[in-house]
């Protein structure tokens, strides 16, 4: 009996021993991951931001245009 109490403990420590590996490497991998995204977010977020730029300086001297061309 003492020594299937012994076995089993033994088990569950190492169980446990090893679950914590996991977290830490999951941890390390799922903020990597998330670093990577945020990275991807900012890019994206540049590029709408530059197109949007784009987009109202061609935007304004058409509604200027339109504007005077209806005054008249």
């Amino acid at each position: 009996m003492k020594k299937s109490l012994l076995l089993a403990s033994l088990i569950a420590a190492m169980a446990l021993a090893a679950c914590g590996k996991k977290e830490e490497q999951a941890a390390a991998a799922a903020s990597e991951a998330a670093s990577e995204v945020a990275s991807a977010a900012v890019e994206a977020a540049s590029a709408l931001v530059e197109a949007a730029s784009a987009v109202a300086s061609d935007a304004a001297p058409a509604a200027s245009d339109a504007a005077s061309a209806a005054s008249n």
